[in-house]
């Protein structure tokens, strides 16, 4: 039997593929969090964010103009959040099935692992049953 996996070039580009999608999976979700944070950064300002008590109009104004550009600004940051998720989840897709194919290969490579150690041992046990009938023969030579 062959003692290299014959596969062994394939599992190596399969586990490359399978480490690229780790990596840009590792990077959705990096930005799936600062997407997150962005957007309850701007929540808690837009809370935080209240009314001028002194009733002079231009405060006013500008407080209502300020709260407006808040809340546009949080709508848009909420949008770029749930996009970044979705990107996580399709990028967990992505590693998901790039694992499978790897471990797949791996399985294969397990069992030709284990058909080359059968077969070495079972080398191992002809040459020893050999020996062995070379030396009982020997003996019963010896004997006569």
């Amino acid at each position: 039997m062959n003692r290299r996996f014959p596969l062994a070039g394939l599992l190596r580009v399969r586990a490359m593929a399978e480490e690229r999608a780790a990596a840009e999976l590792a990077t959705a979700r990096r930005d799936e969090r600062a997407a997150a944070a962005r957007a309850r950064s701007t929540e808690d300002r837009l809370g935080a964010s209240g009314l001028p008590t002194v009733a002079e109009e231009r405060a006013f104004q500008a407080a209502v103009a300020s709260r407006v550009a808040l809340a546009s600004m949080l709508v848009e940051q909420r949008a770029t959040a749930v996009a970044a998720q979705e990107e996580t989840e399709r990028r967990t897709e992505v590693w998901s099935d790039a694992r499978r194919h790897v471990r797949a290969i791996e399985r294969l490579e397990e069992r030709h692992d284990d058909m080359v150690r059968v077969e070495e041992a079972r080398a191992e046990q002809l040459v020893l049953d050999e020996v062995a009938g070379r030396r009982a023969a020997g003996q019963g030579r010896a004997d006569a």
